[in-house]
């Protein structure tokens, strides 16, 4: 470490430091280590760097301002690798791979047969149509079942996988001949008259020259056109087939999504339950505690004091539970609308809130399978091409098209004209039988070449080349909130895991605090807010670690959609017993009538 120090002291940089033994060496090396690392993070310019006088006895000895040149040779970390390119590694036009994700179910379990969503237009219009007749239990893998079978907003964005494949056939057609067939007269009569006057001008109603015009038949043609040069065409058609890969992204997308919604609104059911739970138990060690403190009041051994403490600490819990409930019904009902859920059922969680697994991948492997995996990045360079693709169709409509076409026409009729004239025209038709025929064959090329249109190809051109360039810095914002989006869920997954750690031990040691606060306060040794407080840690404690449950597997549901990845060591369910562990406390916990609200509130100002 020291091998490469100067033998003198390096008074500039180091007053008070003259290494005259190893230690100070050691010091020194340390010192200029820092500098060489900041100047090479870019942490401190060059500029800033002491200058280091020179070493006694050499030829520059004397010069009170030599200097020790810090070259980017001389850092100590190496240069950082330049990364690929995103179109080098996914390409230029990426296509959607739906094998990257297993498809979404078509069809319902056999189970859930009539949990089938509502036709999508069906509206209630009674009271019966929309009260609860049936909780239904659900698990997990129901959960997920169910939304991707029933969820309305997946169906739509199928629909629009429809539409732009719809949209891609309609483009491609432009290679293909277009052949019309047109009917002018189908079938056509006319019948009409005309009165011509006499060649000297003068206008006899007996002499003058009458004409009479029936026709009936019909006119039809057939025309093929066919763009032989369209410098549109083939822009257009990659255009159309870079969205329809963007809406089959977009479907494994929402397909992720939904997964993970559905997962968080049951891990959500899962804490709200065990929320009313704990509020059940609350209220229950209330209520006993309540009884023991009227009961110590009437045999005069306890104050008044103790039993207004130990009814607030069962008001305080009462709220708990009140909260709690509303939250489970919020929760059933979100977990609900998800699941598009018959009007008259209500789902429930079937399983109980445990820890799901561990997360195997490390931080940097998940990062890379994100970039690997989300469909997100695939469409921000399929929106580079689209833009580029416009581009040239714009610029396309100032070039030379070229179409061939054939147009082919027949018509017939029958009658004709019938004149009544002295003199100039005695009969200028066949008489009402006669029939008359025409067929006629055009065929030829088409060109057209806008030479100048004021610039507008061209800006609009450079418009859509400045959107590419735009979308080019929305991929780059899009890979930094995908790495951001997997190191917090990273993050968040270890702090939960520690508060899975820290809220354990601590329900364990509020239960047991709680129970000798009841022990010493039966004996007399302790006051009821002793056990009123160790019963409030007790309750918030349990609340926190259910939170912390909830808040792991919520983490861990985030990082399996924002990676890809399912590399998640399932935990071993815990081996409970057939029945409820007895907690000692047989209290029930009756049930409290709602009160309107201004009832409620003459309550509390004590005029009820």
């Amino acid at each position: 470490m020291t091998s490469w120090l100067p033998a003198w002291c390096p008074t500039r940089l180091f007053p008070r430091l003259c290494p005259r033994d190893e230690l100070g060496k050691a010091l020194v090396a340390s010192r200029l280590t820092s500098l060489v690392a900041m100047v090479g993070a870019g942490l401190l310019p060059l500029a800033a760097v002491p200058v280091l006088a020179a070493e006694p006895g050499t030829a520059s000895a004397g010069k009170a301002a030599a200097t020790v040149p810090l070259t980017p040779t001389a850092r100590l970390d190496p240069p950082p690798q330049p990364l690929p390119l995103a179109t080098q590694v996914k390409g230029t036009r990426p296509k959607s791979n739906p094998s990257v994700l297993a498809p979404a179910a078509t069809q319902l379990d056999p189970d859930l047969l009539r949990l089938g969503s509502p036709p999508s237009l069906a509206l209630p219009t009674s009271p019966d149509q929309v009260s609860i007749r049936a909780l239904r239990p659900l698990g997990l893998g129901e959960v997920e079942n169910l939304a991707e079978v029933n969820n309305p907003n997946l169906k739509a964005i199928a629909s629009q996988v429809d539409q732009a494949k719809s949209n891609l056939r309609a483009q491609i057609s432009a290679w293909y001949p277009t052949l019309s067939l047109t009917a002018s007269n189908l079938p056509g009569f006319f019948n009409g008259e005309s009165y011509n006057s006499l060649p000297d001008g003068s206008f006899n109603s007996t002499s003058t020259g009458i004409s009479k015009t029936r026709l009936g038949g019909a006119k039809a043609g057939v025309g093929i056109n066919w763009a032989l040069i369209n410098p549109q065409r083939v822009p257009q058609i990659a255009a159309a087939r870079d969205q329809f890969e963007q809406a089959k992204n977009q479907y494994l997308i929402a397909l992720r999504e939904l997964r993970l919604q559905g997962a968080q609104a049951y891990f959500q059911l899962q804490l709200s339950d065990d929320q009313v739970r704990i509020g059940q138990e609350s209220v229950r060690a209330s209520l006993v505690s309540l009884r023991d403190a009227r009961a110590r009041f009437q045999a005069g051994v306890a104050t008044k004091l103790e039993v207004l403490q130990a009814e607030t600490q069962l008001g305080r819990d009462e709220q708990l539970l009140t909260n709690s409930i509303a939250s489970q019904s919020i929760a059933r009902r979100s977990l609900a609308r998800l699941l598009d859920l018959p009007q008259t059922i209500t789902p429930t969680a079937k399983e109980p809130l445990r820890v799901l697994g561990v997360w195997t991948p490390s931080l940097q492997e998940s990062i890379v399978a994100a970039y690997a995996f989300r469909e997100e990045l695939s469409n921000a360079i399929l929106d580079i091409s689209v833009a580029n693709s416009n581009a040239n169709s714009a610029r396309g409509a100032v070039q030379p098209f070229l179409n061939i076409f054939d147009n082919f026409s027949a018509e017939r009729y029958s009658g004709g004209v019938t004149t009544n004239t002295p003199s100039l025209f005695s009969v200028t038709g066949d008489g009402p039988g006669a029939y008359q025929y025409n067929l006629n064959n055009t065929v030829g090329l088409n060109f057209s070449w806008a030479i100048f249109d004021g610039g507008k190809a061209m800006a609009q051109s450079r418009q859509y080349k400045q959107k590419a360039a735009e979308n080019a810095f929305k991929f780059a914002e899009q890979r930094d909130t995908i790495r951001f989006q997997v190191e917090q869920s990273f993050y968040q997954l270890r702090q939960h895991n520690r508060d899975i750690q820290t809220t354990s031990r601590e329900v364990i040691s509020a239960r047991e605090s709680l129970r000798l606060a009841r022990l010493r306060y039966q004996a007399g040794v302790t006051t009821q807010r002793e056990v009123v407080d160790t019963q409030r840690d007790l309750t918030q404690a349990e609340v926190a670690y259910a939170s912390a449950l909830a808040n792991y597997n919520t983490s861990l549901a985030e990082l399996r959609r924002r990676t890809g990845l399912d590399q998640v060591a399932v935990c071993q369910p815990p081996k409970l017993p057939a029945e409820k562990p007895d907690t000692g406390i047989k209290v029930p916990v009756p049930p409290e009538p709602l009160q309107p609200a201004c009832q409620a509130n003459l309550r509390r100002l004590g005029q009820s």
